[in-house]
């Protein structure tokens, strides 16, 4: 396979990388799938998906994702269990080299290494990530209906889903880190009217270095607040602190923005700074981060390198 020019190769295997794998298949371009570190991206780690298009009845991430793997497979989508541990980008060919030493050569790549939340870094995030540890509040949101929650940041993000979870919980703790919020105005605003009604309370200058559990889930967070040392009993504790783009890989051979993300131009939303490359998925995305987002984007991508290819 080394010695042949490949249509399209895709790297990444969340939503985005599979949904790519579909179309692209489905449009004659044997494309080939270079699964990466984690097959099957993020979503393999959450628990249940209510917000998904007609996945009723509480599907996991992984048996979601096993389903879109499965699918791109039957339409013809070659999986490649490895990882690009380089990547040289020219118009005229694209060259991937794996941790294998396996070289691939293509016409086109679909870029969908996605994006990963920024972690407390705490004892016991791991443990009970996906047991009450979230990184979405619109993902996990529902999974904590009147019951008391925690939200993690002092960000735009923060405070947009920290609203979001004021739908949903008794009660949300706003624990930031510092005094002042680089938040929107407007959303500070709205968060200290849901104060007054007493379904928010804000923990400033403060931080989080524990998360604590019983029964498999979390069940308080330990909270350092300028020396004093407490526990706030609750179900669960989200944070929004930042993602981290999959994107080291490409520095030096796409442009990239000032946090990493990938700049798509030239009129399409998924074409690179390179002609042939696409990026698709969390790599890109800033603002919605949703498995049905990536798995759009990916839809795009495919059709976009099936475009570039006919011309």
């Amino acid at each position: 396979m080394s010695e042949e020019i490949l249509k399209t190769v895709i790297i990444g295997s969340g939503p985005a990388g599979c949904t790519a794998g579909i179309y692209a298949s489905r449009a004659n371009l044997n494309p080939v799938l270079i699964s990466g570190d984690t097959p099957g991206g993020q979503l393999i780690t959450t628990p249940e998906i209510e917000n998904w298009p007609g996945a009723m009845g509480q599907v996991s991430g992984f048996d979601l994702m096993a389903k879109l793997q499965e699918h791109a497979k039957i339409l013809g989508t070659t999986f490649i269990s490895d990882k690009v541990v380089k990547a040289e980008f020219t118009p005229e060919l694209k060259v991937l080299t794996l941790a294998s030493g396996k070289v691939l050569k293509s016409r086109s790549v679909i870029i969908a290494t996605g994006a990963s939340p920024r972690e407390l870094g705490v004892p016991g995030e791991q443990e009970y990530r996906g047991k009450g540890v979230s990184y979405c509040a619109t993902c996990d949101g529902f999974f904590f209906r009147k019951k008391e929650a925690a939200m993690v940041g002092g960000g735009s993000a923060a405070f947009v889903e920290a609203l979001f979870l004021t739908q949903m919980c008794s009660k949300v703790y706003l624990i930031h880190r510092r005094e002042g919020f680089r938040a929107e105005a407007v959303l500070v605003d709205k968060l200290r009217e849901k104060e007054k009604e007493g379904k928010v309370e804000f923990i400033l200058n403060a931080r989080v270095i524990k998360v604590n559990g019983e029964n498999d889930h979390v069940s308080s967070v330990t909270i350092d607040r300028q020396g004093e040392i407490f526990d706030l009993p609750l179900s669960g504790v989200f944070a929004a602190i930042g993602h981290q783009p999959q994107t080291e890989l490409f520095k030096g051979q796409l442009e990239l923005d000032a946090e990493g993300y990938i700049v798509t131009r030239h009129g399409s939303e998924t074409q690179t700074s390179v002609p042939g490359v696409f990026a698709a998925g969390d790599c890109t995305d800033r603002i919605y981060r949703q498995a049905i987002t990536s798995a759009g984007s990916g839809c795009k991508a495919a059709l976009d390198a099936e475009h570039y290819l006919l011309t």
